[in-house]
């Protein structure tokens, strides 16, 4: 090939990185879905800070994460989806705590963990956020800094804050269907062996891995890594993996610095409340149209829902540039596990080696 024709390959594919980079999706999300997540998640820590216990009102405020769970079904389906996975945030946030006094066990139980909540994910046919916020919970748990005696107190919040998001789903939804037919229940997908475990055996390895990584690197509260990596690789194919990975790289990139100058600013506990209801409201409203700018937003709400509760022991510079490096460490181990994921060659021979260890009257 010659110098031009690579020349001109090479500018028709910075067009299309930049086309899938600012390619704005259309969506019919109307404005209460966002309220509705912004008060679930929001009002633990309203109450958190009228009490004077922040640090409380922030693991409740996990718990309201499960709100975005909420599918556009029936209300039958609805609630027992909702309470569904109630019961996996507050069992993946307690694992997560329980592998917070044992450091060598941290790795296997977040890998074994992903691996489980992707299955039930994909065997159910469960759409965005996917496993996503059961990991975050797991992750920001097994990176909290408690003691053995407060485990059942913290657990008692995030199941609160989880029954308060279903309570929120609730009259949300009586609402919503007044106004709108609800969708039919969507048929379960084909339980097939790659959909259902092959993908969530890669997907949990490399989840581990990018745990095992940081570890070895001896990065500080890297719960940050393992989340990155799930994002990027949930992706439902290679060009799908490749584009999130740089959304997530960039509208992170740009987050932090959003999120330095937050934290320049004095903030009390009201001002954090308020200004993480914002956020979650602004994230919701545009998720789904560009990845890449609610991942902006996403930097600092995470940083603050994982860090407010000890904001101003510590420089900010610190902390933006811990959380740039997980999120760098992260996307890369999501992009070569995405890139395992959809080789047909590396699907074919793992494959093959899982089929092995798992007992023949078990395999769909």
């Amino acid at each position: 090939m010659t110098r031009a024709g690579r020349w001109s390959r090479l500018q028709a594919l910075m067009r299309e990185e930049l086309r899938q980079l600012t390619i704005i999706q259309a969506s019919d999300r109307a404005w209460q879905m966002p309220f509705a997540a912004a008060l679930a998640s929001g009002l633990p820590l309203l109450i958190g800070a009228y009490f004077d216990h922040l640090g409380y009102g922030l693991v409740s405020s996990l718990g309201g994460l499960v709100f975005l769970y909420l599918p556009g079904t029936p209300l039958y389906h609805r609630m027992i989806t909702l309470m569904a996975c109630a019961f996996g945030m507050i069992a993946c946030y307690t694992l997560g705590l329980m592998s917070h006094f044992f450091p060598v066990a941290m790795m296997p139980v977040l890998a074994v963990l992903a691996l489980l909540v992707m299955m039930v994910c994909r065997f159910y046919g469960m759409g965005p956020p996917g496993g996503l916020f059961f990991i975050m919970a797991a992750s920001i748990g097994a990176y909290s800094p408690v003691q053995l005696l407060q485990l059942p107190l913290l657990v008692g919040l995030i199941a609160m804050g989880s029954v308060l998001a279903c309570v929120i789903g609730f009259f949300y939804s009586v609402y919503m269907l007044r106004l709108h037919a609800p969708k039919p229940v969507a048929p379960l997908p084909e339980p097939t062996f790659d959909f259902v475990v092959f993908d969530s055996v890669v997907i949990g390895v490399f989840v581990g891995l990018s745990l095992a990584l940081a570890q070895v690197l001896q990065l500080q509260k890297a719960y940050w890594v393992p989340v990155s990596c799930l994002a990027v690789i949930q992706g439902t194919s290679l060009r799908a993996v490749w584009t999130r990975q740089l959304h997530r790289v960039i509208g992170t990139s740009i987050g932090l610095l959003l999120s330095w100058g937050l934290l320049l600013i004095p903030l009390d506990k009201w001002s954090i409340s308020l200004m993480m209801m914002a956020l979650t409201f602004i994230i919701e409203s545009i998720v789904v149209r560009h990845y890449a700018l609610a991942a902006v937003f996403i930097t600092p709400l995470t940083i603050l829902l994982a860090e407010a509760a000890t904001l101003g022991h510590g420089s900010p510079y610190m902390l933006i540039e811990a959380r740039f490096f997980d999120t760098v460490l992260g996307c890369v181990a999501g992009l070569m596990g995405g890139i395992c994921l959809h080789n047909p060659r590396c699907r074919d021979v793992a494959g093959r080696a899982i089929r092995r260890l798992i007992p023949a009257r078990l395999l769909p």
